[in-house]
């Protein structure tokens, strides 16, 4: 459950959603249940009260372990929150615990990102997801950076985040299997954005909900009210569909699949895009050994220009 805050509503609420799936569809007998989560909406009794009712995943939203980091992304909680969150959770019985963090903040310094990077590690997580920031159009930071008020970070120092990260991380036992995802052990990756990096099927449930299934994606009314309204009235709340064509899903498995450290097969690409893939491997973007059994998959070089390596095999 998630994005936004779910647990802005009571756990009660959360347990009866999870309830009516339940009876409505089933669930395997190990099937990952996660609710996204931020260090201010929980507690311990409502922690409990999540995994009670079956829940055995969480993920809490921490970005920094800095205040004034926090300040400038608008986050509410205080440092040290998240950290006693994992803590909770893990007393609650929770099986897998992660801990969101966002680099590249305006005013973020290296020291910042380490002392954030150590506060998570040392929390007990077993999966960190590690983002860029990216400014959306019409937030206060937006409106903030265009005024001058504070400095945007460039990919440079993007980049040294990204490096400070995964050397960190490392270290502490936790290994990369998406660009920006780290876990402890296979267990505690994310199943459910596995399927979306795999091309698997989704159905998702409310407001902006997207879907995927047999090569159809649909989407679902953004706005709370109008997605309301539709069930209301007897109405499919879906907004808009379209269907994949074969080239539309090879494009997205080599856009995807380049990102894990499985990485895609090289026989998704056609010959400009092989020639492309041969150059990356010259320029030491690709890993030759997986390279000579027929994948592609990035070095840690090519992990920090993804985007531009992806682009120039799509073709």
């Amino acid at each position: 459950m998630g994005g936004g805050t779910p647990t802005l509503l009571p756990a009660a609420d959360l347990s009866r959603m999870l309830a009516a799936i339940r009876d409505e569809f089933g669930f395997t007998s190990d099937a990952e249940i996660t609710t996204e989560a931020n260090p201010e909406s929980v507690d311990p009794r409502y922690l409990s009260e999540l995994r009670s009712g079956g829940f055995n995943r969480v993920s809490f939203g921490m970005q920094s372990a800095r205040q004034h980091v926090l300040k400038i992304l608008d986050r509410t909680h205080t440092p040290g929150r998240p950290e006693a969150c994992v803590a909770e959770a893990r007393a609650a019985g929770f099986d897998h615990v992660n801990l969101d963090l966002i680099y590249g903040t305006p005013g973020e310094t290296d020291d910042d990102w380490r002392a954030s990077l150590d506060a998570a590690i040392g929390a007990g997580p077993d999966h960190v997801s590690a983002y860029a920031l990216i400014v959306e159009e019409g937030t206060q930071l937006a409106r903030r950076i265009r005024r001058g008020e504070v400095p945007m970070t460039d990919d440079d120092e993007h980049a040294d985040r990204y490096l400070i990260a995964e050397e960190a991380l490392t270290a502490a036992g936790f290994t990369w299997y998406e660009v920006s995802n780290w876990a402890t052990t296979e267990a505690a990756r994310c199943r459910h954005n596995e399927l979306y990096w795999t091309g698997a099927d989704w159905w998702g449930a409310g407001p902006g909900a997207h879907s995927h299934v047999g090569g159809v994606r649909w989407w679902n009314a953004k706005h709370p009210g109008a997605y309301a309204q539709a069930l209301n009235d007897g109405r499919s709340p879906g907004a808009g569909r379209e269907v994949l064509t074969a080239e539309d899903r090879r494009v997205e498995r080599i856009l995807l699949e380049l990102r894990l450290a499985a990485g895609c097969p090289l026989d998704l690409l056609r010959p400009t895009g092989l020639a492309a893939a041969e150059k990356a491997l010259a320029d030491g973007l690709l890993d030759p050994g997986p390279y000579e059994a027929g994948r592609a998959v990035l070095t840690l070089r090519g992990r920090l220009l993804a985007d531009a390596v992806v682009r120039d095999l799509v073709d």
